[in-house]
């Protein structure tokens, strides 16, 4: 797979699966991870994705590899 510039990734981008489930919304980029908003997230807590699951940004939004409920098993919670 190629490396992505993981630079195009900016605050307030809408994070889908590859099969077009909303994951969350971006809240920055954390070296290799994007950190979501706690805001969007069904528990009130930050979490973070790692970044090599981007397939594409297309405009505003973040396209992932992965499906949305697969995307967010893999969640990382923020500490």
């Amino acid at each position: 797979m190629a490396e992505h510039d993981h630079s195009a990734i900016k605050e307030h981008m809408t994070v889908i699966g590859a099969d077009g489930v909303h994951v969350g919304t971006v809240d920055h980029l954390d070296g290799e991870r994007i950190k979501l908003t706690k805001g969007d997230s069904g528990d009130g807590k930050h979490h973070f994705l790692p970044a090599g699951l981007v397939a594409a940004v297309e405009g505003d939004t973040v396209r992932l590899s992965a499906t949305g409920a697969t995307a967010v098993d893999l969640f990382e919670e923020a500490e």
